[in-house]
């Protein structure tokens, strides 16, 4: 019997974190040929994880240009991916979660009637506008997608209420199978800075902000909240790596620079950041998989943001949304640099998004699904 032709596509850092611990499951298995497309979405920031996780793609559309618009990626996704379907020849294509090369790579697969799996299914915030384009991709490729692989029972019932009720899994999310082969304790930074960074004696802050929708007077509010942060708390010291964006670097610069507290350094690889996550004290971030992958380092979380599409982790009460005003920011952050009990009470509790096994439970479903295996996989347990 032929091997099965598995293509998983992906183009940003942070779906390459989640989807190069998938890859490796596939390639590890007799029946799958397992292949990689890249549109390099972010070209300097996918590399990174590439080499970390030592994967070399099968394809490459090399798409990234300076200042490039939501439209551009979309269609040179969308082109690119004829090119790469009609080379390699997928049985099915994986995507992951809700970057514009998510949907471009869904969108293709469908045009070509090529089956979809669809990696992080269900999360949603039911505002269409916010997180921005992520929403709406994820959305849209829920309409596209024949397998979904959701993290959390929360996101399962999202798809179900929506009319989605067939070929879902509960998988856990694939951040907690990457972060075991990332994070150790002898780890030694190339980013020297983070060697000398006083974890014993200082409470050190990690920070990221680069969404869209928080670009203007929502970024200004949180530049001006770090800033308030690092001047009233001389015992904590704020590690932000900047995200490459012309609009983020503007913002983060124009306030913080000359804060001695504060350093302001380069994108971080993937296993870097996430060694720094597990020394740090506490994550200040509008990220999305900081939201998950802090909490499974015992890490409390402020989402910099008005909602999150993930509310396991706040019920679980790992993750609090700190919103994008100065005064509501400052707050919430000297509670927890403050009070040893709030503290506790976050970095203690129980991390909702999986045990590390997601991408077994992946590739037993897509066998499943295809009839080489005749157990239709069980659902996480934890769900």
């Amino acid at each position: 019997m032929e091997k099965l032709r598995i293509m998983s596509v992906f183009g940003t850092r942070p779906e390459a974190i989640k989807m190069a611990p998938l890859v490796k499951e596939l390639k590890s298995r007799p029946e799958i040929e397992s292949l990689c497309c890249v549109t390099a979405q972010h070209r300097q920031m996918l590399d990174s994880v590439l080499e970390v996780f030592d994967l070399k793609p099968d394809w490459d559309l090399d798409i990234m240009t300076p200042r490039q618009t939501l439209s551009t990626i979309t269609s040179k996704c969308l082109t690119g991916m004829d090119e790469a379907i009609e080379h390699l020849k997928p049985d099915m294509i994986l995507v992951h979660g809700d970057t514009s090369t998510t949907f471009a790579g869904a969108l293709s697969a469908f045009y070509h009637q090529i089956p979809v799996g669809h990696v992080e299914a269900g999360l949603r915030t039911y505002d269409k506008y916010s997180p921005f384009p992520e929403e709406m991709n994820r959305k849209l490729v829920s309409a596209i997608a024949d397998l979904y692989f959701c993290p959390t029972i929360n996101n399962k019932n999202n798809l179900l209420k929506e009319g989605y009720d067939k070929d879902l899994f509960i998988t856990g999310n694939t951040v907690i199978d990457a972060l075991k082969t990332t994070v150790r304790k002898d780890y030694h930074f190339s980013t020297e800075i983070l060697n000398e960074l006083p974890y014993d004696e200082k409470k050190i802050c990690l920070v990221t902000c680069h969404r869209r929708e928080n670009y203007g007077q929502p970024m200004k509010n949180i530049m001006k909240a770090l800033r308030q942060i690092a001047e009233e708390h001389a015992d904590t010291e704020l590690v932000y790596p900047v995200h490459l964006s012309p609009v983020v670097q503007e913002a983060a610069h124009g306030e913080l620079d000359g804060l001695a507290n504060v350093h302001l350094i380069d994108p971080l690889p993937a296993d870097e950041m996430h060694n720094l996550m597990a020394r740090c004290y506490l994550v200040l971030t509008d990220s999305g998989g900081l939201q998950e992958e802090a909490p499974a380092l015992g890490k409390p979380v402020l989402v910099l943001r008005r909602e999150t599409e993930r509310p396991e982790a706040v019920a679980a009460g790992t993750v609090k949304l700190a919103g994008v005003e100065q005064a509501d920011i400052v707050s919430m952050a000297n509670e927890l640099l403050t009070n040893p009990d709030a503290y506790a009470a976050m970095a203690h509790a129980v991390n909702p998004y999986g045990d590390g096994n997601a991408c077994r439970r992946i590739a037993d479903a897509i066998l499943w699904h295809f009839g080489r295996t005749q157990a239709r996989p069980e659902d996480y347990p934890g769900a």
